[in-house]
This record gives C-alpha cells, sequence and structure tokens, in this order.
C-alpha cells in the first residue's frame, strides 16, 4: 500500500503532462445564425446590377443574387461574401448556343469577368452597432457557393463607387 502512495504523485504529474500536450486543435465556435435568417422571401428583390446602379448611399434595399465572383467568394472568419447578378452565367449553367465553359469552380464566373465589374456586390452582415458579425457564413449560415439569396440592409458606397450591403437579413432560396 505505501508504495502506490508514492506513484500517485508521479500518476497525477504524468496525467497533467498528457492532457496539455493535446494536439488537438480547438472547435470554431458557432454563433446563433436564426435572427439574420427570414423564413419567408421578402417582397420587390431587385437584381445585383440594378441596385448597384440606382441605390444611394446608405439606403435600405433588398437585393437578391447568387454566391460567387471568384474563386474564393468568402472573408476568412467573417459573416461576409461576395454575391453576383443573376444574369450572369456561373461556368456550370446551361448556355444557350450550347458552349461548354466548365471549371473547377463554376461560381468564379470566368467566362463572364468583363461583365463582373458592375455585377458584384460584397454582402456583409453586421450586428445592432453595425460592426461585421465575426463569424464565418459558410458554416455558420448553412449556404454554399452558386445559392441564390435575398439581402435586407442597407447600401453602403465608397468614393470609388464600389458598393457593399451590409445586411441585417437573409433569406435563401431552394
Amino acid at each position: 500500500m505505501k508504495s502506490i502512495q508514492h506513484l500517485i504523485p508521479l500518476i497525477a504529474l504524468g496525467v497533467l503532462v498528457i492532457s496539455g500536450c493535446s494536439n488537438s486543435t480547438p472547435v470554431a465556435e458557432k454563433f446563433d445564425a436564426s435572427p439574420y435568417l427570414l423564413n419567408a422571401e421578402p417582397e420587390n428583390g431587385v437584381d445585383v446590377a440594378a441596385v448597384r446602379e440606382a441605390a444611394k448611399d446608405q439606403e435600405d434595399i433588398t437585393i437578391v443574387g447568387r454566391i460567387g465572383g471568384n474563386a474564393e467568394p468568402w472573408v476568412k472568419d467573417r459573416a461576409a461574401f461576395y454575391m453576383v447578378d443573376r444574369a450572369l452565367l456561373a461556368c456550370s449553367d446551361e448556355k444557350e448556343d450550347g458552349e461548354d465553359c466548365s471549371c473547377p469552380t463554376p461560381w468564379d464566373y470566368c467566362c463572364e469577368t468583363d461583365k463582373l465589374p458592375n455585377a458584384m456586390v460584397l454582402v456583409k452582415f453586421v450586428d445592432s452597432d453595425g460592426a461585421i458579425i465575426k463569424h464565418d457564413a459558410k458554416d455558420n449560415f448553412g449556404i454554399k457557393e452558386l445559392d441564390t439569396v435575398v439581402i435586407q440592409g442597407k447600401a453602403e458606397r465608397d468614393d470609388a463607387g464600389n458598393m457593399t450591403v451590409l445586411a441585417k437579413a437573409m433569406f435563401v432560396r431552394k
């Protein structure tokens, strides 16, 4: 019995060393996205190109488009992504002339790159204070490239004419 009592501190030390040297990476914390997700599609959604052309800075908008615009449309660790006008054809869409423009990332619209500058916006989900949500959009909202989404928010324009959508709510078309 006496010999076991001498081993207890060594066993405890071994457990501490083993548990402190774990190679596991922490799991990314999810946030409750439900307040941002709409159960019904808002009316009067306008396509990306038309909103880019007409919306004024800080104007309330409802905008419709598809997630994409480049090979990586997601902003890492932020609830933000690029959205493209539905009139543009992704490389996986069926073309009228039968032309095949297949590529590994059809959501980058590589067959329509000349049209992208006027048909794409950045969507950033913001909290009640106007700060961007610091959680990944793809994982937390359950969305993927080429999904059609309807976003409610405000248009934000910079001096160069670029437009960002400060999103408050989203409906995902199935």
